[in-house]
């Protein structure tokens, strides 16, 4: 099964308040393990961006705007996500935006299934803090190199909350994949047979002096089985 953590970092709250993407990535995951693919697409917004918006990514347009639009970027996007479940802490926001950016550029909006990070966090903990950093702190995942909310980094954090979310890593199952991989196939673990070289088998005659013994053994019982 694969499926795409993703996040972006816009200028704003509201695409309709006319608010645009600033960053989007991705981290690809198959059967829920992270295989190291990855997409960060740094876009121009076409506009200002707030001093608040800027506080919190740490983008600003000087940056941004060396750097394709959104409609140049979007099939870029739409080629990494493919049909893959899409997996967003407060999905709402960033579908939301997603299909803003799509809608302005002629194309339709996603359809992909998507699961909410935020509303597993808020049904395992009722009443608790589920932002990601709470979440990091919870499950004691490191998010030390979170300065800014950059959109790969939190996608990378999200992976691993996400794993824990469904209840956390199952050895076996990651030994298993990487046992796949060093025999160089991504179709799941390969069984190696081995040569084993025979072994001569032992003798397992008495000697001399072992039967000289049991004689001597019989002679002092009555009536023996073995003589009978």
């Amino acid at each position: 099964m694969r499926e795409i953590v993703l996040d972006t970092e816009t200028t704003g709250l509201d695409p309709q308040a006319g608010h645009r993407i600033v960053e989007i990535a991705g981290v690809e995951l198959i059967n829920h393990v992270a295989t190291g693919e990855t997409q960060q697409l740094y876009i121009n917004p076409e506009r200002e961006v707030p001093e608040e918006a800027y506080r919190v990514h740490g983008l600003g347009l000087d940056y941004l705007k060396t750097f394709p639009t959104f409609a140049e970027q979007a099939q870029t996007f739409l080629d990494f996500i493919q049909d893959a479940r899409l997996v967003i802490h407060n999905a709402k926001f960033d579908l939301g935006f997603l299909n803003a950016e799509l809608e302005w550029t002629g194309r339709p909006r996603l359809t992909n299934d998507s699961v909410d990070t935020v509303e597993m966090a808020r049904k395992r903990f009722p009443g608790a803090q589920v932002n990601l950093d709470a979440l990091c702190k919870r499950f004691e995942i490191d998010n030390s190199a979170r300065d800014f909310h950059g959109a790969l980094l939190d996608c990378q954090l999200l992976a691993e909350v996400y794993l824990e979310l469904r209840g956390g890593r199952q050895p076996g199952l990651a030994l298993a994949s990487e046992s796949g991989r060093t025999q160089g196939t991504s179709s799941g673990p390969q069984f190696v047979k081995r040569e084993r070289t025979p072994r001569e088998p032992r003798p397992h005659a008495p000697s001399e002096a072992e039967e000289q013994a049991h004689q001597a053994m019989l002679a002092k019982l009555s009536n023996p089985l073995w003589q009978q």
